[in-house]
């Protein structure tokens, strides 16, 4: 079995999978069905173990199947690494970048920056991943990384970009019908967005002695874009990004004085990349670009990342 077509079988496996069907995994590969089979099949005869076992809703992962699934993720994200830094030298900013940052942040702040960086270096490619968990640089997941949580690791070059404020708000359409609350009390009789199961945030809003729980939502999800969207069509009250909520002039902050938390905000990428165009170019992009939404000044934001 050649490196190329072990990987290959490798690919289909982990499609399989994701997606828990062979016709699922074929579309997702661009592949026909009976193509997705056989290398199913023949990475199980080369492994002597059967990877998944035949249901009424299609394919389930035996407990061999499930113990190699880190290798196998660990491979497609070296394959996926490799190509991104094959897709041109190091001192062009050509190429691929692969970014990471949460919904809000991916969705809502970053496509401006990004066609700004993109109409300054149209040969560069990015690969946007929104999602809430932290992908992991040092295992290059990501090449460049949007954290509110400050990273640990020393092989990691980190900028602070600022601290990005929630606050209450809701849709003047939702005030209108409903009235605004006049103290922190009163919340409780509004409709209230939040989440579907702890989270930080909400256990930061207890602490600042703000009494709700899971139960006292009337929207919940644990999607940020799905809360944003609930507020946005004014069904009820929720937290925003403050300086979000400022772009739009139908959505009003509640309390400003009395209730607010703060995400620390932070850039991140491998050290090992200080000396890809690419990459220094879209990070010093990020830092400038989100501490523009912070509203910084020029003369108060972090300075670009040493890349030298």
């Amino acid at each position: 079995m050649s490196i190329t077509d072990d990987w290959e079988r490798q690919r289909a496996y982990l499609a399989v999978l994701k997606e828990g069907s062979l016709s699922g995994a074929a579309r997702a590969l661009g592949l026909a069905q009976p193509t997705v089979r056989r290398r199913i099949e023949e990475l199980e005869a080369a492994l002597r173990t059967p990877l998944f076992t035949r249901s009424p809703g299609g394919l389930i992962a035996t407990e061999r199947g499930l113990q190699l699934r880190e290798h196998a993720e660990a491979m497609a994200m070296a394959a996926d690494a490799f190509m991104r830094s094959a897709s041109a030298g190091a001192d062009e900013v050509a190429g691929t970048v692969r970014i990471s940052a949460s919904e809000i942040i991916a969705v809502e702040v970053l496509p401006p920056i990004l066609t700004a960086l993109r109409e300054k270096h149209p040969r560069l490619v990015v690969a946007l991943s929104p999602t809430n968990r932290n992908e992991d640089v040092l295992r290059r997941e990501a090449d460049i990384a949007v954290r509110m949580v400050r990273p640990r690791q020393e092989a990691l070059v980190a900028r602070w970009v600022g601290s990005i404020p929630l606050g209450l708000h809701a849709h003047r359409s939702y005030l209108a019908a409903h009235g605004a609350p006049a103290t922190l009390d009163e919340i409780g009789e509004h409709a209230l967005i939040g989440v579907e199961s702890d989270s930080p945030v909400l256990r930061a809003v207890q602490d600042q002695g703000f009494a709700v729980g899971l139960d006292d939502f009337g929207f919940r999800s644990d999607h940020d874009l799905a809360q944003l969207a609930a507020i946005r069509a004014g069904m009820g009250i929720g937290f925003c990004q403050v300086p979000l909520a400022a772009r739009d002039r139908n959505l009003v902050r509640l309390f400003p004085d009395a209730l607010q938390m703060d995400l620390d905000t932070w850039v991140v990428a491998h050290e090992d990349q200080r000396g890809v165009a690419r990459i220094r170019t879209a990070f010093i992009a990020l830092v400038e670009g989100l501490s523009a939404y912070l509203g910084r000044s020029p003369m108060q934001r972090p300075a670009p990342a040493n890349w030298s």
